[in-house]
């Protein structure tokens, strides 16, 4: 099926879906963050007081106090341990002397920003059962401001506003329907006086949106879907004309599946074009066979608005244009990745573009006034695609179409992307974006039969345990073999990377640039680290003792200008991926900091704590090949999404092949089937399994564990060969 052309979408020009009106520019609030500081953030660089720096999201300071010359001479000015051993992904927001950041579980602490002292905290007690609502772990990603009220995003889909000065909540509104496994992990955003806030759950069967919220008191004002749903005659125009590019009912009735699309992440805004630009995620399931089924059984139409980024009118939801990176995406090619707004001359004309490295592989710059497609380059290896019409439709590897061919495909990038939620930054002299790229190929191999499961699971359409045996060969060595990590300096008019910086894993965190000439950046690694910003010549390092994910930010306090970044391991890639076999990564453990850098700091971290996996030492395997399997098939959809795929374990969520209820069949059903520890995020999972399916997965990871036992003990006989 052929989708509609973008300039005809764009003429359409009518509203969103709207469940309020608001019409003109909202009333200035009395003290604290307004329109023109907002606006005007960029001239403002002793403080940070959006979510990106400034709404161009550029992420780039002027501050130039630590530089180039300098920066050697960094050092820890104070930091504070978190109260949460999970991810951390924020990035703090600092006005007036005092620094606010978010922490994991959506917990807000506030801080003298020069001294580290703490003024506040609020819990806003998610329930642990959320967890498992949760695609990628329990963080959060910052917060928003306006006035003197601070706006945050829990888990379980609450929008809350609290007051600066003192942490109390003002008002708090549930925006999703916490029925459905909606959650909400991304930073508000505020135009206006409208706070602005999406959602996730696009492999758990949702229907995602963006909505817009009176900062006075929480009042829903618009709401913007981004896939059709069962609105029939009631539809605006953007919607109707998406319906075209979808096939099937699959989206419809009591049974429908709810798409996808969420809007988990990204925003941008242009203050002269009064556009908000968006980033829209995958379907719902992934596997568009499933989502969008033609006659034949395979999938079809490009389905907007998955995999788009798409402009809107922050007054009133009202579309005007969107742009879509991947048409039919089948692969979990997000377009919610960092947006950033920029000038630049191209071709000889100056041009207001929008830049974005999503999921796909693709670094793409567009024309954020009217959406027309720029340029396009891979800023990795991939294999989807072949390469990119003039029009920038990108041109189809059908080896690759799994929804198509119905079989198994190594795709690269996998789910994880070339590029993901971690923060680019863009340094207007250079003219460079810094992006924190990596390499994760995946097997994609089609799930039989499938049907959604809305009480539990990870509704995806694709078989997250393929390719996991035999532990140390075959496919999952070779996608293994796949994953890496570097700092890619990336030239936008030339679409090319001027530098490329390795790194020693491949999650490595978000990034920012200053006027120093610098740009900083954590890894898996645990490194904190300074680059020439021209050269990437690594300058300075700090060991941060844990994962470096989030992204940093600078500011200043009476001159004196501070780096500071929140630490702790975490995220998609630490619960997914088997690090085990991964060439020069070793286990990373979860310590939560927030640290604050300046010159001549001489505060010390405490001493690393010792970290040593625990051997595994499992029950011996006695179950028949039949059980074996239907674990396996039950783990794969059920249980991967936090445990990993193949039980290879973590080392911040429990390591199933490690678990002192391994050998308890009587521990493991009151855990898995009877909610035994909801209370710390491991719900019941009595809705979707059965006992004996529990008893089956508890005899698959038993497998996995010996296997992995028998490849340990090989490794180390072939270590002392070695020697």
């Amino acid at each position: 099926m052929r989708g509609i052309g973008w300039a005809a979408l764009a003429a359409l020009g009518f509203a969103g879906v709207l469940s309020g009106c608001s019409v003109g520019a909202a009333e200035e609030p009395a003290g604290g963050i307004d329109n023109i500081r907002l606006i005007n953030a960029a001239d403002d660089p002793a403080n940070w007081i959006t979510h990106g720096g400034t709404y161009a999201e550029q992420r780039f300071s002027p501050l130039d106090q630590i530089n180039r010359e300098n920066v050697s001479g960094l050092g820890l000015a104070w930091f504070a341990d978190m109260d949460t051993a999970r991810g951390q992904e924020a990035t703090p927001l600092v006005m007036d002397g005092k620094l606010y950041v978010t922490s994991a579980w959506s917990k807000v602490f506030a801080f003298d920003a020069a001294t580290g002292k703490t003024l506040w905290s609020y819990d806003p007690e998610v329930p642990g059962e959320t967890g498992v609502k949760a695609c990628c772990d329990v963080v959060n990603r910052g917060l928003a401001a306006w006035g003197d009220t601070l706006f945050l995003g829990t888990l379980d889909g609450r929008l809350v506003a609290l007051d600066r000065n003192t942490g109390k909540v003002v008002w708090e509104k549930v925006t999703v329907d916490q029925s459905k496994s909606y959650t909400i992990t991304g930073a508000p955003r505020v135009i206006d006086g409208k706070v602005l806030i999406g959602n996730g759950g696009a492999e758990f069967g949702v229907r995602g949106y963006i909505a817009a919220y009176d900062a006075k008191d929480g009042h829903e004002l618009w709401r913007f879907y981004t896939v059709p749903g069962d609105d029939g005659d009631d539809a605006p125009e953007y919607l109707k004309a998406a319906q075209s590019t979808w096939s099937g009912d699959a989206l419809s009735g009591e049974d429908g599946i709810g798409g996808g699309g969420t809007v988990w992440d990204s925003m941008a805004y242009d203050p002269d074009l009064d556009l908000l630009y968006i980033g829209v995620g995958n379907g719902s399931p992934w596997n568009r066979a499933y989502r969008s089924p033609g006659a034949d059984g395979t999938g079809e139409g490009d389905n907007l608005y998955l995999s788009s980024i798409v402009a809107i009118r922050p007054d009133t939801g009202e579309y005007v244009w969107h742009y879509q990176t991947t048409p039919g995406e089948t692969w979990d090619f997000t377009a919610t990745q960092h947006i950033i707004l920029a000038n630049m001359k191209i071709g000889g004309r100056d041009r207001k573009v929008l830049m974005q490295a999503p999921k796909n592989g693709y670094f793409y710059v567009l024309d954020r006034a009217t959406g027309e497609f720029i340029s396009a380059e891979p800023y990795i290896p991939l294999n989807w695609s072949t390469g990119m019409s003039a029009d920038g439709r990108p041109q189809m590897n059908p080896e690759t179409r799994i929804d198509i061919t119905g079989k198994p495909a190594l795709v690269m990038p996998g789910p994880l992307g070339g590029h993901n939620w971690h923060p680019m930054a863009y340094d207007p002299g250079e003219n460079l974006v810094y992006i924190p790229a990596f390499e994760a190929a995946m097997l994609y191999s089609p799930e039989a039969n499938w049907k959604p499961d809305r009480a539990r699971g990870f509704n995806i359409g694709y078989d997250l345990g393929a390719g996991d045996l035999p532990p140390d060969l075959g496919i999952r060595r070779e996608v293994q073999g796949t994953i890496k990590g570097r700092l890619v300096a990336w030239d936008p008019v030339a679409q090319k990377p001027r530098w490329t910086v390795e790194h020693p894993g491949p999650w490595n965190g978000g990034v920012l640039a200053t006027g120093g000439g610098l740009v900083f950046q954590g890894n898996s690694g645990s490194d904190f680290a300074a680059y020439n910003s021209a050269t990437g010549d690594r300058l300075w390092r700090f060991a941060a003792q844990t994962g470096v994910v989030a992204p940093p930010i600078t500011y200043s306090v009476d001159g004196e200008q501070y780096v500071a970044v929140l630490a702790g391991w975490g995220g998609a890639f630490a619960l997914s991926v088997d690090g085990e076999l991964i060439d020069n990564m070793r286990p990373v453990r979860n310590i939560s900091r927030l640290l604050v850098f300046k010159l001549g700091g001489k505060e010390q971290l405490p001493a690393e704590p010792d970290f040593a996996l625990t051997p595994l030492d499992p029950p011996p395997s006695r179950a028949t090949a039949a059980t074996i399997e239907l674990g396996r098939t039950k783990y794969a959809r059920y249980c991967a999404v936090c445990h990993a795929p193949g039980a290879v374990g973590s080392t911040e969520l429990p390591d199933l092949r490690r678990s002192g209820a391994l050998d308890n069949q009587k521990a493991w059903v009151q855990i898995v089937h009877g909610g035994a520890l909801e209370g710390n995020g491991m719900a019941s999972f009595a809705q979707s399994l059965s006992e004996s399916e529990v008893e089956a997965i508890r005899q698959y990871v038993i497998k996995r564990a010996n296997e992995d036992k028998a490849m340990e003990a090989q490794r180390a006989r072939t270590r002392t060969a070695a020697r």
